[in-house]
């Protein structure tokens, strides 16, 4: 594969899960965009205060210098909500695919609580759901279903990846 995914989505969809499966399947490097947050900005989200566009503007600006170092292709993980944020990654990496995972807010909020070891606050996720601007119809986007077993979804993602048409 030649180029670079972001796998993205509200918190609790998968991302982290899907983008290690997509990685090794491909044989690309994972890039976690969650490592990548500052520390006021994990604080605030562990205190369930949603960022700010301002907030993410540091973050997605050091996500684009990740694409651009690595131009042999990463799996990016990233929420990736709003179509300007979006448009910021692409601009770094011309050609730039994503794969949307799609859950429902009840979904996404069963995750969320369920984990113990993430700084993401459960109180957060509505302000995801609030924050989505749904990245169907943009050029590059392939539409998962969040609920389909791991497996299939990076069987998925892989043949969309190699012109395969995905049944998603």
């Amino acid at each position: 594969m030649n180029g670079s995914i972001v796998v993205m989505g509200v918190a609790g969809c998968g991302k982290s899960s899907l983008g290690a499966a997509i990685a090794q399947a491909e044989g690309l490097p994972l890039v976690e965009g969650d490592h990548f947050h500052s520390p006021a900005s994990r604080e605030k989200m562990s205190r369930g205060t949603p960022l700010t566009d301002e907030d993410r503007e540091g973050w997605l600006a050091t996500l684009g210098e990740q694409l651009r170092a690595q131009p042999q292709g990463i799996v990016l993980t990233c929420s990736a909500l709003k179509r300007r944020y979006r448009d910021t990654l692409r601009a770094a990496a011309p050609g730039l695919r994503f794969a949307f995972l799609e859950i429902t807010r009840d979904d996404a909020l069963a995750r969320v609580a369920g984990r113990s070891s993430h700084f993401f606050s459960a109180s957060l996720v509505d302000s995801q759901f609030a924050t989505l601007e749904s990245p169907v119809g943009e050029p590059g986007v392939l539409r998962l279903d969040a609920r389909l077993p791991l497996e299939q979804l990076q069987q998925q993602a892989s043949g969309w990846l190699h012109g395969q048409e995905a049944s998603a």
